[in-house]
């Protein structure tokens, strides 16, 4: 498919030659670096991958694999300074995960970052793994191979030992299981049963060379296997995007695809991706990023490629200030940009970039899959931000510029960006509350949203009370969640979704002439703008149409604030909107509770689907709302006067329900 950047193979020696001398100490036939293998031939030329691989050469491999574990730290070459200590398996995983951070990801970075942040794999993902390893049981360190795959694989048809291996340069030192790992994900087995032949091969063949370094292997080996299907993950991709080569037209974009979606397909549960693109998407991510390399290699790219050709919708006219011709290069930059300008939240990819002909720094904004997303969308997000725009200066929002269909086939929009103007850091979010000019800011701006024509925007909403068409979508979604999130709901002491739909409806509120309402206040869709007690709404895809008391009790139940604070935005809440009438504030207080009590039941519905599923989880709001699930799950089951859980762990009760998803 293409070659690999350099800093791909992590290499414990530099010396080939003195990590063969020590090996041929225990293998008489391993091969000189430049040895032809003359007398032999590699496995791979009579056994390609998945292919089934004869009883006696897998003895043969185990044999090997049991062989090389025998040799000391004293017969190998010195190693690098604060290696892990002889036994320590625990130090010696993540030891390889920060090596692969420092010596394969970080050098990668500044031309893969971004496609990595897009494909949805943290900058983090690798020191996180590196965190959550378990202690393990101590085994005695030997000599690795740790890349015996069929091409490494040196078969001699009349010789005693039958087979040997090449390609020493990934060698170390360390636990034998991680190169049992390796082997089992690397020699590609055409089914279950032959790993578990080769595993029990290399039981037996490790009992009889060295019995110490066979303990644990059930409980341990499937660490180091996670760790394989991790770390390939950088290779991998990087391999397939560089595939595409350096033309305007892509070489192999459906095979890269292919292979991206296997490499995500197996690092998921491994480093925890969530809202994993599909084949489609991945093919689309991949096509941008290579447009704008052979952009950055001075080639222009034509007005007809895919990457930069696109339809406007035609309710959006074209600004002034932001002309068709910014769009494009909007475009055609969006697939270089550094992981750092890259956010996936729940319902978007947001890029930002820079337009060198306005000077404007933007976002490009796509939709993701939202196959697992439960909360609807209601409004045309483009469709308000225009309606945002009469109220300029009162309500703070990103300006849309356009919004369109790519000759790609997804949709896009291009937003002002509210972050630092230069792009370079992110956007500062209150993420452990508001101060109380902001908290001022907030109220006045939630109170301004009274004077965008809402009927015009929502003609239906108000003829059935806010309430009720509030808890209808409730009983809606919950109905929807999939049977795994529902059985585990069970569990917990939740209720089903008619159950649900009783409960709710013995509850009212008081009638309030509707207004716009953002609908989705979390502190990371708050950005503190560049004057003091300033505040911008950003990611208005949840606005909706209903009662003004909404707003901002959801946004209290979504963030922290001091008690002080919460009052003060109440009371400046009532004083400021009930000097526009008493239809927007009458029996507001008396309504607190439900709105509150209803915010706390969709959070439990919502949060517990979202660890059963994985989805959203690297998304900053989500990953809080997880986090305190158990306060969540209380409050929730108490408030609908039921009995509660019959367990007191969550997550305990997901991993007896749903092992795959845990």
């Amino acid at each position: 498919m293409g070659s690999l950047p350099a800093a791909v193979v992590i290499r414990t020696w530099q010396d080939e030659a003195q990590v063969l001398a020590a090996v041929k100490k225990v293998l008489p036939h391993a091969p000189d670096p430049l040895h032809r293998y003359a007398e032999g031939v590699r496995l791979s030329s009579i056994s390609e991958n998945g292919k089934p691989v004869d009883s006696w050469l897998i003895q043969a491999l185990a044999g090997l694999l049991a062989q090389l574990a025998v040799l000391r730290r004293e017969d190998l070459p010195r190693l690098p300074p604060e290696w892990p200590r002889d036994g320590h398996g625990r130090s010696f995983l993540r030891k390889l995960a920060l090596l692969t951070e420092q010596h394969v990801c970080r050098p990668n970075r500044p031309e893969f970052g971004g496609l990595f942040a897009a494909l949805g794999i943290p900058e983090d993902a690798l020191t996180a793994f590196a965190a959550r390893v378990p202690p393990m049981v101590g085994r005695p360190f030997g000599l690795l191979h740790t890349d015996l795959h069929r091409d490494n694989v040196i078969v001699f048809p009349h010789a005693d030992p039958p087979v040997t291996c090449a390609d020493w340069r990934r060698a170390t030192y360390g636990d034998p299981l991680h190169d049992l790992a390796t082997h089992l994900v690397r020699m590609r087995y055409p089914d279950e049963s032959q790993r578990e032949e080769a595993e029990r091969a290399w039981y037996r063949a490790m009992l009889r060379m060295r019995p110490a370094a066979a303990n644990g292997l059930k409980s341990d080996l499937r660490h180091y296997v996670d760790f394989e299907y991790a770390q390939s993950v950088y290779p991998d991709v990087m391999l397939a995007a560089r595939s595409l080569g350096r033309e305007q037209q892509p070489e192999g974009l459906e095979a890269a695809a292919e292979a991206v979606e296997r490499a995500l397909g197996l690092a998921r549960q491994p480093l925890r991706l969530s809202d994993v693109p599909g084949r489609a998407e991945i093919e689309r991510i991949l096509y941008r990023w290579h447009a704008a390399r052979v952009g950055r290699s001075g080639t222009c790219l034509p007005a007809s490629s895919p990457a930069v050709s696109w339809v406007t919708d035609e309710h959006i006219p074209e600004d002034p200030a932001f002309p068709w011709s910014a769009v494009t290069e909007a475009l055609a930059a969006e697939g270089a940009a550094p992981a750092r300008r890259v956010f996936k939240g729940t319902g978007h990819l947001n890029t930002v970039v820079q337009v060198p002909s306005t000077g404007a720094t933007v976002v490009v904004r796509r939709k993701l899959n939202a196959a697992g997303r439960r909360e609807p969308c209601f409004l045309d997000e483009h469709v308000v931000l225009k309606a945002l725009e009469g109220l300029r200066g009162r309500v703070r929002a990103p300006r849309i510029y356009a919004t369109g269909v790519s000759a790609l086939s997804d949709r896009f929009a291009v937003h002002s960006y509210e972050g630092p103007a230069d792009g370079s850091r992110p956007p500062n979010h209150p993420v452990n509350g508001l101060l109380p000019h902001e908290a001022d800011d907030l109220v006045d701006q939630l109170c301004a949203l009274v004077d965008v024509d809402a009927a015009a925007l929502d003609p239906t909403m108000g003829k059935d009370g806010f309430y009720h068409w509030l808890s209808d979508r409730l009983v809606e979604m919950v109905g929807a969640l999939p049977k795994e999130s529902l059985q585990l709901a069970r569990v917990l002491g939740l209720p089903g979704a008619q159950r649900l739909k009783q409960i709710l409806a013995r509850h009212t509120v008081t009638p309030r002439a509707p207004v716009l309402l953002h609908g989705d206040l979390n502190p990371w869709n708050l950005v503190r703008g560049d004057r003091s007690g300033q505040l911008v709404l950003i990611d208005w895809e949840m606005a909706m149409v209903g009662d003004p008391l909404y707003d901002l009790v959801r946004h209290l139940h979504l963030t922290p604030h001091r008690p002080e604070i919460r009052r003060r935005m109440y009371e400046r809440w009532e004083r400021r909107l009930g000097a526009r009438g008493d239809a927007y504030v009458d029996g507001w207080e008396q309504d607190l509770r439900t709105y509150r009590w209803i915010e706390t039941v969709r959070s439990a519905y919502v949060d517990l689907d979202r660890l059963v599923t994985g989805a959203s989880l690297d998304a900053p709001n989500v990953r809080r709302a997880v986090d305190s699930y158990s306060m969540t799950l209380q409050a929730a089951t108490a408030s609908l006067g039921l009995r509660g859980a019959r367990t007191d762990n969550p997550c305990l009760a997901l991993a007896t329900l749903t092992p795959s998803a845990s």
